[in-house]
């Protein structure tokens, strides 16, 4: 509460503002932040800078350069230095070089929420936690740079490729993040193809000799980004990677599976083959009690419309990325907002977050373009009753009032967990009903997804973390998801082999 009383923070985040506005030819870094090289992406403290090595960029360097050299301006710390890291890279023609290690694009954001009051105040909520849209948004930047970083030629100067996120697989919060802690941001190339590149972000957190916090990932998430041919438009082939370690084949095993398995998904829904008319029926059954007799609906459930939120804006300017379109982090960050608002209005207790199940980049936003969000609760899980989940839906609509058009842009899915001590006087973690045939797939198409069941209880059909082949599989998984800051990479990638 003292923090909030002392006015001192806001004027010296103004003062920062100022004084970038008014030196704009100064090209002396801050006395706080630096770009270094690194051979261990967690610690701290600069070493002799290598060619070889990954580089380690301060989170806090945003004032190395005035705000009018990048493309926007209302961005994190960490999305300027990114940017900063990438405006030394000239372009030329020249084709895709020889394959690349995963080490030559690993790259590192540093944090220094420990000692840096101005940087943690803009990522702390308001609840004293780490604010997670803005972890979102940095997290899509850094993959950005480690793709524009793989995609350069040997020499280090890069082609006129447009890389774009096409999607987000998993990012799942393994432990609690601390704001008063640094932390780090480490990102590499796992798998390649022809124009496709998957990017694996681990956020780690310095314990710093505090007990409660341990040095394994905090925060892993899987992007996929696309290149385009800056001139055509089409796709433009990549850099190849070529794994130096156990480690690294196996994460690009794992994701060449995943490759195959998105793929095989696609042709199975172009051609009809995920219908399933059984489950349909039996989801739309409960949606007719509330739409004939809503007097006899069940009170432990609640039709998937009455949960909906949604917000619209205008896209500016300040809000573009390098290549003039809307940045993807913030597209995420915006997501993440609506659907946690969502959750919280839906449960009644403030929701803490677990997953970004799925994020699809369909079109690119442009500036200019009037952008309306929508979200709405899914379904709901209450298999662990200490926890129940809520999975929320956000879709986003580039909509244009001149050509009397609306088209989706993008589709995010996020879970929240609810605390059960944020739950009082006996208010219960609702059912969500589908009420149309549309809302019914939704549901099914990410049950299955995520590899869960519907299964019916007390009359009403109930999502639970069950695997359709071995009954133990789910006590499994439970016990997975809690161990997991303590299980080792490449020992997580084979249970998960086993469990699929």
């Amino acid at each position: 509460m003292q923090l909030l009383r002392n006015p001192k923070p806001c004027v010296s985040q103004f003062h920062h503002l100022l004084r970038l506005k008014i030196t704009p030819n100064s090209s002396c870094p801050s006395k706080h932040f630096s770009i270094v090289s690194t051979t261990d992406p967690t610690t701290t403290e600069p070493t002799t800078p290598t060619t070889s090595t990954p580089v380690l960029i301060d989170a806090g360097s945003s004032n190395r350069k005035p705000v009018n050299l990048w493309p926007g301006m209302f961005h994190s710390p960490a999305i300027y230095a990114l940017w900063e890291a990438r405006s030394s890279t000239l372009e030329k023609t020249n084709g895709p070089s020889l394959p690349k290690a995963p080490s030559r694009s690993r790259t590192t954001i540093f944090y220094n929420f420990s000692s840096d009051h101005m940087l943690r105040e803009q990522y702390r909520n308001p609840w004293n936690h780490i604010r997670m849209g803005k972890l979102v948004e940095d997290f899509d930047a850094l993959a950005g740079t480690v793709a524009f970083k793989h995609c350069s030629n040997e020499d280090g100067t890069a082609r006129p490729l447009l890389l774009v996120t096409a999607s987000v697989d998993k990012m799942v919060l393994k432990k609690p993040i601390h704001i008063s802690a640094d932390l780090t941001i480490v990102g590499a190339v796992t798998w390649v193809g022809r124009s496709s590149m998957e990017i694996q972000l681990e956020l780690i957190q310095s314990a710093q000799g505090n007990p409660n916090i341990s040095n394994s990932p905090a925060l892993v998430a899987k992007f996929t980004f696309v290149a385009r041919d800056s001139a055509t438009g089409k796709a433009a082939p990549i850099n190849q990677v070529s794994p130096e370690n156990e480690e690294e084949r196996l994460l690009w095993e794992e994701a060449e599976e995943r490759n195959k398995l998105r793929k095989r998904r696609n042709q199975e829904q172009k051609h009809g083959e995920c219908e399933d008319t059984s489950r349909l029926k039996a989801l739309l059954a409960e949606a007719r009690i509330f739409c004939d007799m809503p007097a006899l609906a069940n009170r432990d459930s609640i039709l998937m419309t009455d949960t909906c939120l949604q917000n619209s804006f205008i896209c500016q300017p300040q809000q573009r990325n390098i290549h003039g379109r809307i940045f993807g982090g913030f597209l995420m960050r915006r997501a993440f907002e609506l659907a946690f608002s969502t959750a919280y209005a839906f449960a009644g207790a403030a929701p803490h977050f677990l997953e970004v199940d799925h994020v699809d980049f369909f079109k690119p936003v442009d500036v200019g373009n009037f952008l309306r969000l929508k979200s709405c609760v899914l379904y709901t899980e209450h298999d662990n009753s200490d926890e129940p989940l809520v999975n929320v839906e956000v879709v986003a609509h580039v909509t244009k009032p001149e050509h009397r058009s609306s088209e989706v842009s993008n589709r995010f899915y996020f879970t929240f967990g609810v605390d059960p001590e944020g739950i009082k006087n006996g208010l219960r973690i609702r059912h969500v009903v589908p009420a149309t045939e549309e809302e019914a797939r939704k549901v099914l198409e990410r049950v299955d997804a995520e590899n869960l069941t519907l299964v019916k209880k007390d009359g009403n059909l109930q999502v639970v973390k069950e695997h359709k082949s071995t009954p133990n599989t789910n006590i499994l998984r439970s016990s997975l998801r809690s161990s997991l800051p303590t299980i080792s990479e490449p020992l997580l990638i084979d249970l998960r082999k086993l469990l699929n």
